[in-house]
């Protein structure tokens, strides 16, 4: 390929979109309003293409002048995350996308709009205020004359995390997926779909592309030897909140003598109307999804079962990294929570690199053989 691609990164993060795109994509412009993770994007890729500050502080003529080929978001999602308070698209953080789409709206004023919209955002969207968020975005990519589909992918295909996300692409040629669904898709997206307005249903696409899971590594392969385990008294409490089905597997573990490597969180259920703190781990070789601190859930804790003896400790900021896909040489914040909430996030580079190879550079690769 002689001619590589440019890109727009909103909510740049720590630049885990740019980072998946790869070296064929040339960022035109990066934004984010967090000065930490501008420094670490900056760690990482240079600043010369990085503007700090509120997207809605933002104008047209801030942007380049080049016609992007893809404008990236992946705004705000806690307003919308089943562990965050569901506000909506029109909650303060999550209604970040409106300043974002307000400049795409002028981008496409001048005659400049990107060929390829990504938004980024967790599954809880398709249902967030009973769908009306999810065809109201539709909507809008509708009535500026893009094709609109979309995936839910799991960065667990790819690297040792569950961590579903929803990505939703726009498209101002009709080149990616098909008006009529060939295959199986997610019963929440098949919902949404079917909810859209009848502009946006016109304009509906589906796409019948499946990653191929490729995952190499366990989450045992992704942990350091530095950081030191609680004391044995936080390792009973903790054990002490499990459910009773799942202290039971976890003492016939500890009798087998065998080594596991767990990951979990503590979190509120409500049992006979009662709430309990309960501690629920997962030992199937994923962490569980990586969260930022302030999100609603508490930091993820390792479990390490050997020979009997069952010891905890907090995840690392480096192997919460591992787990999202980042490479050691990745740059991260030296403060653990500032690193841990640039991570959490974030998007899987892995994630990033099996869209724009499967469906992105394709699209347009037809797109310039048609022109």
């Amino acid at each position: 390929m002689t001619q590589g691609y440019t890109f727009l990164e909103f909510f740049a993060g720590g630049g885990m979109a740019r980072l998946g795109l790869g070296p064929r994509w040339r960022c035109l412009f990066a934004n984010d309003v967090d000065p930490l993770k501008r420094a670490a994007y900056g760690a990482n890729f240079g600043l010369r293409h990085h503007r700090e500050g509120d997207v809605h502080a933002l104008g047209a003529g801030d942007l380049p002048l080049e016609r992007p080929d893809l404008a990236w978001a992946s705004s705000p999602c806690q307003d919308l995350s089943l562990a965050g308070a569901r506000g909506g698209l029109g909650a303060a953080r999550s209604g970040a996308f409106f300043g974002f789409w307000r400049l795409m709206e002028a981008l496409d004023d001048e005659g400049r709009a990107p060929r390829l919209v990504v938004i980024e955002n967790v599954t809880g969207l398709l249902t967030s205020r009973g769908g009306a968020d999810f065809a109201g975005l539709a909507a809008r990519l509708a009535a500026r004359g893009y094709f609109i589909s979309a995936t839910i992918l799991n960065a667990a295909d790819f690297v040792p995390q569950s961590r579903p996300r929803l990505f939703i692409i726009g498209a101002r040629e009709d080149r990616i997926g098909a008006a009529v669904r060939s295959g199986p898709a997610p019963e929440a997206l098949v919902r949404a779909a079917a909810l859209l307005p009848p502009q946006a249903k016109a304009r509906w696409r589906w796409i019948s592309a499946r990653p191929t899971p490729s995952r190499t590594a366990t989450l045992a392969d992704i942990l350091e030897a530095g950081p030191a385990f609680d004391p044995p008294s936080r390792t009973r409490a903790l054990l002490a909140a499990m459910a009773p089905a799942q202290a039971a597997a976890i003492a016939a573990l500890r009798r087998s003598g065998e080594r596991g490597i767990g990951a979990g969180f503590r979190r509120v259920r409500v049992e006979a109307g009662v709430k309990k703190v309960r501690f629920e781990a997962r030992f199937d070789g994923l962490a569980g999804c990586i969260r930022t601190p302030a999100g609603g859930s508490s930091r993820q804790i390792i479990l390490e079962i050997d020979k009997g003896r069952v010891r905890t400790r907090l995840m690392s900021a480096r192997e919460a990294a591992r787990a999202m896909g980042l490479p050691d040489d990745y740059s991260l914040p030296a403060s653990a929570t500032a690193a841990l909430k640039l991570v959490g996030d974030g998007v899987s580079p892995a994630v990033v690199r099996w869209l724009a190879e499967t469906l992105l550079e394709p699209a347009l690769l037809r797109n310039r053989a048609a022109a």
